[in-house]
């Protein structure tokens, strides 16, 4: 079985977590399978934005505890310094959290533990409104260690993170969007629709420009003020005047008529 499904359709790349017998579980076979996806999707100029997804009733339940725990505990420091590189799906987590095209998380069930870590390193969350959300690590003597809490506190804030965190409690769709953990909560069979509408919007954007802004936001985080200020700057005005100018002449003539 192919643990990680990947289509291109109209600009937009499709990856589907299938193993939906293990909850789309997070094994080394599919953290492999979706590295290679994510390296292809960010060099593939025929894609501009990726819909993620899981196949069955879970988006991801995280780790797949089966072999993460045998893996991990008689690990040496040197393994887990040399993992610094991966992270988890596919290193989408960390090691390829640099991807300059927007990453959509389609949520159409539970994402908990590292399948929670999972969808807030994807750019804009839709879920559907079944899901279950939570730090559900800490009840298995572990915690977030794959940008989960980087995220987390970056996202919903120090209050939110530790709430989270230290509870382990699950937290509902509907409370996921009160806390800004997702962007948007649809009914389950809009879940795609929806991600795709919000996939149509960014590319009826300029490409470099979504792109630029992607990779200046990720760089202002944790800088000074005026440091984040003078990167802005120099990011938005290093535009391609040249299409700015199409765009601005196509924009123009629609508003004469």
């Amino acid at each position: 079985m192919t643990v990680a499904l990947y289509e291109k359709r109209d600009r937009i790349a499709y990856i589907t977590l299938n193993r939906p017998d293990a909850l789309n579980a997070l094994d080394d076979a599919m953290n492999a399978a979706l590295e290679a996806i994510w390296r292809d999707f960010e060099r593939d100029e025929s894609v501009d934005v990726a819909i993620l997804t899981g196949h069955g009733k879970a988006f991801c339940a995280g780790a797949d505890l089966k072999t993460f725990i045998p893996k991990w505990e008689k690990a040496s420091l040197l393994d887990a310094h040399n993992n610094r590189k991966h992270g988890i799906g596919g290193g989408l987590t960390r090691g390829q959290h640099r991807i300059s095209k927007p990453v959509i998380c389609a949520i159409n069930g539970h994402a908990i533990g590292g399948g929670f870590e999972l969808a807030l390193a994807c750019d804009i969350r839709i879920a559907a409104e079944n899901p279950k959300f939570g730090v559900f690590e800490v009840r298995q003597g572990l915690h977030q260690g794959d940008g989960g809490l980087v995220r987390l506190l970056a996202i919903a804030g120090m209050a939110v993170a530790l709430e989270l965190t230290l509870t382990g409690r699950e937290v509902l769709a509907d409370e996921a969007l009160r806390l800004g953990l997702v962007n948007r909560v649809v009914p389950a069979d809009e879940v795609m629709a929806t991600a795709e509408s919000y996939a149509r919007m960014i590319l009826n954007n300029s490409q470099r420009a979504i792109r630029s802004a992607k990779e200046t936001l990720h760089d202002l985080v944790g800088r000074e003020l005026d440091d984040a200020l003078r990167l802005e700057n120099l990011n938005a005005y290093a535009a391609d005047f040249d299409e700015v100018r199409v765009r601005l002449e196509r924009f123009f003539n629609r508003t004469k008529q």
